[in-house]
């Protein structure tokens, strides 16, 4: 598992919830916050992606991106943001390789968890316990955003 001080992976490619392929390593230079969770519409996810879809705002004034990473497909994708009105970025990974290089995959499951990037693509944080309802403000607070 990646760990504080560890170089975010470089060879990441994937499709967001329109279809774009998004190299993540596109991002460097930005404070990004890359989230995993297991499936779109299930309760816990679902109350995830809406408390950080309900604070984008204050992310975006402190320049921090979103990114969460789950096996669902791009479709699945793009009914959950249109549904919940999500204005960040999924990115679909069906063969779990995003997953596997951050170490988020346990018994080929997708774990809760998120890795904060800094701008010089270095891990800045882990949190490898994630509660879905709490990780929000408990992200907020490390940001100390307003």
């Amino acid at each position: 598992m990646l760990k504080e001080g560890d170089n975010a992976p470089k060879n990441i490619e994937l499709n967001d919830q329109e279809g774009n392929l998004i190299k993540l390593n596109d991002y460097k230079g930005e404070k990004i916050i890359v989230y995993f969770y297991p499936k779109d519409n299930t309760p816990g996810c679902t109350i995830e992606a809406r408390n950080f879809g309900n604070s984008i705002e204050k992310y975006t004034k402190k320049g921090i991106k979103i990114v969460g990473i789950s096996p669902d497909s791009v479709k699945s994708h793009k009914r959950f943001t249109s549904k919940h009105k999500l204005h960040f970025t999924l990115l679909s990974d069906p063969e779990k390789k995003a997953a596997k290089s951050f170490g988020a995959l346990e018994n080929s499951r997708v774990k809760r968890r998120t890795w904060l990037i800094n701008e010089n693509w270095q891990i800045e944080k882990v949190f490898e316990k994630v509660s879905p309802t709490k990780h929000n403000q408990e992200l907020n607070e490390y940001y100390n955003l307003k």
